[in-house]
């Protein structure tokens, strides 16, 4: 039995988009909670990881990338909730975690801090993406630069992707948590629903699989989830999404020659799916327009965003 006092608390995730804030609560937590691609705001919705380890567990919010409102290309609605979003995170948490890149500051990073100072809350830094750093004695001299005149509670240079650094992370973070029972069972990992998290998956693969700008105008929608006794014992799912886009040229992209394309969204969106849920899958998926529903608060929250 642990006879050490156990910490609990919520974490915030902040930084810029596409650091590698979703990689790091998704290797915290142990399993993909959280959609990743080399994209910028792949993250749409605030998102709870829950990790638990021996001394205690996190709640880790991961956020919307902060930025600024400039050469954006989803639609101003959606920039707007999505900044509300990550802002809104740092209600109610103990203390955040700052994601940069290794080698990289900048305006949107500087944003992301002041933030955090503002909320008035224990921050931690995370240099992220170190594995890509060829000169490893250029790494000292950028951390002493980005830390000067900013307090951070400690700095942790790390690679999510490849899970180095992320015990000593942990042991700074359950620190700064309140002494508290966990507020989670062992085996919880989200407070996201499966349908949720089934939508989440056919989107990843969108943004993965499309050109440079279509993903930002399509969502997805889950119509259908059905659980239901798998011939071979268990259970399986039956699942419908409909992919939203905003022009009818956009649909015939993603649906791609004879099919070929959202055929493969599919399948590669079902497998991550039977992954995740440890189930077999029958998945469906549809490409409908909605013109302008990006800009448009209303339909914004009918497709389930939320600030």
């Amino acid at each position: 039995m642990n006879t050490h006092a156990q910490h609990s608390g919520a974490v915030a995730v902040i930084g810029r988009p596409n650091v590698g804030k979703s990689t790091l609560v998704n290797a915290l937590v142990g399993a993909k909670i959280s959609i990743t691609s080399n994209r910028p705001q792949t993250t749409r919705h605030r998102l709870l990881g829950i990790a638990t380890f021996p001394g205690g567990q996190l709640q880790l919010v991961d956020t919307p990338g902060i930025h600024g409102e400039k050469g954006k290309r989803s639609g101003k609605a959606m920039n707007r909730m999505m900044n509300r979003a990550a802002r809104g995170a740092l209600d109610g948490v103990d203390a955040a975690v700052l994601v940069i890149e290794a080698g990289r500051w900048d305006m949107e990073d500087g944003l992301a801090f002041d933030a955090l100072r503002d909320a008035g809350m224990p921050v931690v830094l995370v240099v992220n993406q170190v594995d890509k750093i060829k000169d490893k004695a250029a790494l000292l001299p950028f951390i002493t630069r980005v830390t000067e005149g900013r307090d951070f509670a400690a700095v942790h240079p790390l690679s999510a992707l490849k899970r180095k650094g992320l015990e000593s992370l942990v042991e700074t973070l359950l620190q700064l948590v309140p002494e508290a029972a966990p507020e989670f069972g062992e085996d919880e990992i989200t407070d996201k629903s499966q349908r949720f998290l089934a939508g989440e998956l056919v989107r990843e693969q969108l943004m993965r699989q499309l050109g440079e700008e279509l993903p930002y105008a399509t969502t997805v929608e889950v119509e259908r989830f059905e659980e239901e006794p798998s011939p071979k014992g268990g259970v399986m799912y039956r699942i419908d999404a409909v992919v939203w886009v905003e022009r009818e040229g956009q649909k015939a992209i993603v649906i791609g020659k004879k099919g070929e394309r959202l055929r493969e969204i599919g399948t590669r969106a079902r497998l991550q799916m039977e992954r995740l849920f440890d189930s077999k899958v029958f998945l469906q998926t549809w490409v409908r327009v909605r013109e302008g529903w990006s800009d448009d608060e209303a339909a914004l929250r009918s497709l389930g965003y939320h600030d």
